[in-house]
């Protein structure tokens, strides 16, 4: 193979991997939006997150998004001094089939005060998938991911350093039977091979399966350590 024949394979195979999310069709999803109690009364920009749900709560009725998660936290009452964006995914479709993220990110800059600077994302099992592929599309949008029991798909994974510019908390139990403990794994060590050294933590829950849900009510080190990251 001449010079210009891998050169030009390298060229091709760099433009394949800068395009994933341009190759998605846009789509507008439906979510539930909580904004902080005291936001109509400060005229100040707010930190979003954006939360992604699990398989089981897919379809076209927001109120199942309220089973578990940052919306059952919201229904319960709970106060939260950011913005969040809960998207729902249509079914048959994953998070990553279409384009959603700059449909939603523009509708909520056009309504609502957001500092740029502190946008996170954060989901669990599918949701957890979701996080980690909207960060690998649009790496130069998110302050932090916080992933529970995910991972990404084997095609992704050869741009993995993606997220290397982007902190990471990690959460997964070792005896995960829906989505294998060595999901999370794979990512923590193809991001060891990036030139970039990405904050990355990884929380190993031992002896815990799937249902890891708790963690948005019972560990607010999360939204603490969340907070703290910014572009």
């Amino acid at each position: 193979m001449n010079y210009k024949s891998s050169f030009l394979i390298i060229l091709i195979t760099l433009l394949t991997l800068n395009s994933y999310s341009q190759q998605k069709v846009a789509a507008k999803y439906d979510y539930l939006l909580y904004v902080p109690k005291d936001y109509s009364k400060e005229n100040k920009k707010y930190p979003l997150v954006i939360y992604l749900h699990g398989g089981g709560q897919k379809g076209n009725d927001l109120n199942k998004l309220k089973t578990y998660g940052l919306p059952y936290l919201v229904e319960k009452g709970q106060n939260f001094d950011f913005i969040i964006a809960s998207p729902q995914c249509p079914d048959n479709k994953y998070w990553s089939t279409e384009n959603w993220f700059e449909t939603l990110f523009a509708d909520l800059e056009a309504k609502y005060r957001i500092d740029k600077s502190r946008i996170y994302i954060t989901g669990i099992s599918m949701g957890g998938y979701g996080a980690y592929i909207t960060a690998l599309d649009f790496p130069d949008q998110f302050a932090a991911v916080v992933a529970l029991c995910g991972g990404i798909n084997d095609s992704d994974l050869t741009r993995v350093c993606n997220l290397s510019k982007i902190p990471i908390w990690a959460f997964h139990g070792t005896a995960d039977d829906k989505i294998p403990f060595s999901e999370t794994e794979r990512i923590a060590k193809g991001l060891e091979s990036c030139e970039t050294k990405n904050k990355f933590k990884f929380t190993r829950l031992e002896n815990e399966g799937h249902e890891i849900q708790y963690l948005y009510e019972t560990n607010p080190e999360i939204y603490k350590w969340m907070l703290e990251q910014k572009k």
